[in-house]
């Protein structure tokens, strides 16, 4: 494993219909994910070859209708749903997800975190 090799998606912003209260989840609303994906094999041995490595926008695409397949109260429960379809689906050692959501006023953001490993 190389713990230095990263592949990173910032902020992807996805529509999904979530919160508590039934009126919050009947609207779509917008977050924002990050995720930090450690592959299984580092970069070195890529050898300029996709196929060898793991398919950055595949797997916006894969977290863009895992979003929106349907309604959750919590995004902490998304943020387990998204960690664990990539550790399930790619070759990764490592996940690291963090989701945030726009919705308190006062506030830039609330956010939740989660790492996960094989």
């Amino acid at each position: 494993m190389h713990p230095s090799d990263i592949i990173e998606i910032r902020r992807l912003q996805v529509s999904t219909h979530i919160g508590v209260p039934d009126e919050e989840r009947s609207i779509p609303q917008t977050l924002w994910v990050t995720i930090r994906m450690t592959p299984s094999q580092g970069f070195d041995g890529l050898a300029d070859d996709i196929s060898r490595t793991t398919d950055y926008y595949a797997v916006s695409q894969e977290i863009l209708a895992l979003a929106a397949a349907r309604p959750r109260r919590l995004i902490e429960t998304l943020a387990t749903e998204i960690a664990n379809h990539l550790l399930g689906n790619h070759p990764l050692q490592h996940v690291a997800i963090s989701i945030e959501k726009h919705i308190l006023p006062n506030t830039e953001c609330v956010a939740v975190h989660l790492e996960r490993s094989r």
